[in-house]
């Protein structure tokens, strides 16, 4: 199977952005991005599965089994079609890493995608009281795009762990420019970053103008919040994975 890309709608594309929020440290990025799915309504348009994701199942709503699958939602704000790319796993291996990023961005490229931007946090060894956002990326023009993150990152970090990362990388091979935001959050497996994500949305809606009534977040996203604890605390159990608290070494 690999990845199987099976497309649920066509919208009409015009230079789309690409905004990917996967599962990592503290959950920043996936916060950040089912919350902005959810608030502006986007639409699915592709649901993609594969037996490189973690060998499990989850049960639904509907007290169901269904196999773990990453979706790509689409919203046009102010004339500029977005795209999001959002799930509860990511692939289970480096070579299934790249394959994936590989496949996403053979996609982006096919619907002349403009710009990509991923989300993840930065581990910390204590919970900060304000989070900052920091970016990095492969092209300068759009990383001062961004005027409330800082990019003095060289030296402060080390590499950014999978998708969030892997996608930067493969990102530059097909000329596409390409951000990466990265907020501190507190590196332990069962905390959740929601302050982090507060900030990496800020950031998104300064850029993107999404209107975000980022006041009413703390309320919105509570459901957000209660279900991603649960999945991804199932993924971590069933896969044995225990995370250690470090210093600034590892982010995605």
């Amino acid at each position: 199977m690999q990845f199987e890309l099976k497309v649920i709608s066509k919208p009409k594309l015009k230079d789309p952005v690409l905004i990917e929020g996967l599962p990592g440290i503290g959950n920043v990025g996936k916060i950040a991005a089912d919350f902005l799915v959810e608030n502006l309504k986007a639409k699915r348009v592709l649901e993609i599965s594969s037996d490189h994701f973690p060998h499990s199942v989850f049960i639904n709503e509907k007290n169901l089994v269904e196999l773990p699958t990453l979706e790509i939602y689409h919203k046009k704000v102010n004339k500029q079609d977005i795209l999001f790319l959002i799930g509860d796993v990511q692939p289970i291996d480096e070579p299934s890493c790249y394959a994936f990023c590989e496949a996403i961005l053979k996609y982006f490229k096919s619907v002349n995608g403009k710009e990509l931007v991923t989300l993840g946090g930065i581990g910390l060894q204590k919970i900060p009281k304000k989070p900052k956002v920091f970016i990095t990326g492969n092209n300068k023009a759009l990383i001062k795009s961004f005027p409330k993150c800082s990019n003095d990152i060289y030296g402060f970090v080390g590499p950014i762990i999978g998708v969030t990362g892997v996608l930067l990388g493969i990102a530059t091979k097909y000329e596409i420019p390409s951000a990466s935001l990265l907020t501190q959050t507190f590196a332990h497996p069962s905390y959740l970053g929601i302050k982090g994500a507060k900030e990496t949305l800020a950031a998104l809606n300064t850029k993107y103008k999404f209107e975000l009534d980022l006041t009413k977040l703390t309320e919105e996203i509570n459901e957000i919040e209660k279900e991603i604890k649960s999945k991804v605390q199932r993924i971590a159990e069933l896969e044995g994975l225990k995370t250690e608290e470090k210093e600034l070494n590892y982010f995605g």
